[in-house]
């Protein structure tokens, strides 16, 4: 934040977009740092950073934001620089009774923002949108554990079934009974099933389901084998999935054919159930909006 209101200490009118083009001058940022993005893909990380530092230091009154992106210091903010600080940070604004009503004042829903604001931390000042995405990022990775522990439980042909379940969801096999047919009837040289690869069965895919265990990875010679059984069938296409995990070996073999083999992990099965809403159910919505500039720009 310090950076920020150095680059409007002049006391003259800055637009946001300038300051923020400024600011990653500053910081000697690459395009590749320009293009990292919140977890969400919905904005730039630094652009979320100094839109918030913006925001904080208007809630401070240490920079005045009147005219639509338009940023000039006030009277208190050139002060804090002349006492020649060498970091603002959200603790240091607590002084300010407006930055603490801004905090403290409101609730969204069930979480309050000064909650929110508790949790970050000094050292690396997180913005309300990366405390709510590292939230989010934390209870799935808690999920994808939880379901992939339930899906090591379950037994060869209730795998098979969950297989069948989730490769519909996400669009293949026609419906969910022409896929239950066709999977788990084969059992022809490594192969498990066979299912549509759309609605209209224009062409197929075969796979290969492993239920194992957590530590029993598969093998390179196991990929092999389910190669060599698609060419038997004079098959294109495959899918492995597995419970557990693949070996580097195992992830890095290509067919020298033209098969085009897809394998799917534990943890990614996982994701792709958690994204299908298979096995798992919506417990909560948190709707994140931003104000509408053209609204108020042209519709008085």
């Amino acid at each position: 934040m310090l950076p920020l209101l150095r680059v409007i200490s002049d006391e003259k009118e800055h637009r946001f977009r300038d300051v923020v083009e400024k600011l990653a001058s500053f910081f000697q940022l690459s395009e590749l740092d320009r293009k990292e993005l919140l977890p969400s893909g919905t904005a730039p990380v630094f652009d979320n950073r100094v839109g918030w530092a913006k925001t904080y230091l208007k809630k401070a009154g240490l920079l005045e934001n009147n005219k639509r992106s338009i940023l000039v210091i006030t009277k208190n903010g050139k002060q804090i620089l002349e006492s020649r600080i060498e970091k603002i940070t959200t603790s240091f604004l607590t002084q300010f009774s407006t930055f603490n009503q801004f905090r403290d004042g409101y609730s969204i829903g069930p979480i309050h923002v000064a909650k929110l604001s508790a949790a970050q931390s000094d050292s690396s000042d997180y913005t309300p949108e990366e405390i709510l995405e590292k939230g989010y990022q934390d209870i799935r990775r808690a999920l994808i554990s939880d379901v992939t522990a339930q899906t090591q439980l379950l037994s060869s042909s209730a795998f098979e079934k969950l297989v069948v379940k989730l490769l519909v969801k996400m669009g293949y096999g026609g419906s969910e009974a022409d896929a239950g047919q066709a999977l788990g009837r084969s059992g022809d040289e490594g192969i498990d099933g066979i299912i549509k690869e759309d609605k209209l069965g224009l062409d197929v895919i075969y796979i290969q389901a492993k239920r194992w265990a957590e530590g029993n990875v598969v093998g390179r010679p196991e990929i092999q084998k389910f190669v060599g059984a698609l060419a038997g069938q004079g098959a294109k296409k495959g899918i492995f999935i597995t419970t557990s995990s693949f070996s580097k070996e195992a992830s890095d073999y290509t067919p020298r054919n033209e098969t085009k083999i897809v394998l799917i992990d534990g943890k990614k099965l996982a994701n792709l159930m958690i994204d299908n809403n298979l096995g798992v159910s919506l417990e909560r919505i948190y709707e994140v909006k931003k104000i509408d500039s053209d609204f108020f720009e042209g519709s008085f």
